[in-house]
């Protein structure tokens, strides 16, 4: 068989267990937690009041587009390392926008999330790290092919009616990293689920497409010569890739690739305090802050000046300052609008330092590490190395993200939610489907 019936085959006979279904109900939870401020409009976004304006009809793919933008909008949502993107705001409102207008069972709905999220892990290892290095956005060209076998699977389709689904999905795959720091860049996600969900219509209708070929031709021509196809398809679930690695959930509303960075201005500004010293006598006398890394460790965080919020999630410098300053990375200081005046002036001070002898971050992007380097008025210098590794460690309270998000309810629709969430019941499934019609 072709590579695409081989895949088509696991997607279509593959049956997930039951840690892989305790999984993607914490990134159920974690999609609500990050869609939901925008989708009630608790943080400032001109996209989505745009966007309405244009798909306005309520239909699946609309539906889709909608949530994709909304769950992406804050870049709060989850991260898979071997996707190189973030896989749930593309598969999850795919399936939403499904579910909205056709009532699947609970169990479904989750083994499809799972499958989703094995394609988006294994198209990342098949397609290997030179796609995203080429300037693609993984979320968006991979995506609208894992969001695809996530809604042929929900739909229970055969072999050969999911190889022509994926065709169809695949060849519309696009999306580009010149977006980044832009409004475009969480649409790519509404682009993407909404892709996949009209693949999926058009092969209900019986639209003709190309059943093999297809996602081998896509495989190499965006690979930069460097495809491995056999991972798309070799140890299906050995684990599932929703467990290992895993669905990294994000502490902070801010580009991944300056997490690290982050939490090592933090745990200098812990250690300062810790003294005994105040910290205006820290943050008045740094003359100098240099952040070292892999070369290419900062090819996601590549603004280095930014204009405004949106921006400002893709900055190091930004990321660090306001770190240091305020001992967290706040909502409003990277939302949509101006820049915080109090934190640019310290931005100003750090220069990226690449380190030359660290393998490169296309090799391996697991190793990725931030040393950041403090520089005092009377030549002091404090300093911590933070590994990605260490702060995947710490782990995420995705309860209270949620909790967080959901502060602002009351009512019924707080009660629907907090009782829906646990998401053991199809009726669950149903209400949050309800509630994040828009």
């Amino acid at each position: 068989m072709s590579l695409t019936h081989v895949l088509a085959e696991l997607i279509v006979n593959r049956q997930p267990d039951a840690p892989a279904r305790t999984a993607a109900r914490q990134g159920v939870k974690d999609f609500l937690a990050v869609s939901w401020p925008v989708l009630q409009g608790q943080v400032p976004d001109s996209g989505l009041p745009a966007l309405r304006t244009v798909y306005s009809d309520s239909s699946p793919r609309s539906q889709a587009l909608l949530l994709g933008y909304a769950a992406h909008a804050l870049d709060y949502d989850d991260f898979h390392a071997d996707f190189r993107g973030h896989p749930s705001v593309v598969i999850l409102p795919a399936l939403f926008a499904w579910q909205q207008q056709q009532a699947a069972e609970m169990d479904d709905f989750l083994d499809a999330y799972v499958i989703g999220v094995e394609v988006a892990g294994r198209l990342g290892l098949a397609i290997s790290q030179q796609h995203y290095a080429l300037g693609h956005h993984n979320t968006a060209t991979l995506g609208t092919l894992a969001a695809a076998a996530a809604l042929a699977r929900l739909l229970k389709l055969d072999a050969s009616a999911t190889a022509v689904l994926l065709g169809i999905a695949t060849t519309q795959a696009s999306g580009l990293r010149a977006q980044f720091g832009s409004a475009v860049k969480p649409l790519h996600a509404g682009f993407a689920a909404e892709r996949a969900v009209t693949a999926a219509q058009l092969t209900l209708a019986g639209f003709d497409g190309q059943e093999n070929g297809v996602i081998e031709e896509f495989l190499a021509a965006n690979s930069n010569g460097q495809a491995q196809p056999g991972k798309l398809v070799s140890g299906w679930a050995a684990p599932w890739r929703i467990v290992a690695p895993g669905l990294e959930f994000k502490p902070f509303p801010t580009c991944a690739g300056t997490h690290s960075a982050a939490e090592a201005a933090r745990i200098l500004r812990q250690s300062w305090l810790e003294s005994g010293q105040p910290l205006s006598a820290l943050l008045d006398n740094i003359t100098d802050i240099s952040v070292a890394f892999p070369p290419g460790g900062d090819i996601a965080a590549s603004v280095t000046e930014p204009t405004n919020g949106i921006e400002a999630r893709f900055s190091l410098e930004y990321v660090i300052a306001a770190m240091l300053i305020y001992n967290d990375l706040r909502l409003e200081d990277f939302a949509e609008g101006d820049l915080n005046p109090e934190v640019m002036p310290l931005a100003s001070k750090v220069r990226r330092t690449p380190d030359a002898s660290a393998p490169p971050d296309a090799i391996n992007p697991a190793l990725r590490f931030h040393l950041l380097t403090l520089t005092l008025r009377d030549g002091t210098q404090l300093q911590h190395r933070r590994t990605r590794q260490q702060s995947l460690a710490d782990g995420v309270d995705v309860a209270g993200k949620l909790r967080l998000a959901l502060s602002q309810e009351t009512g019924e629709q707080l009660q629907k939610l907090q009782q829906s969430i646990p998401l053991q019941t199809s009726a669950d499934l149903v209400t949050i489907s309800q509630l994040l019609h828009i």
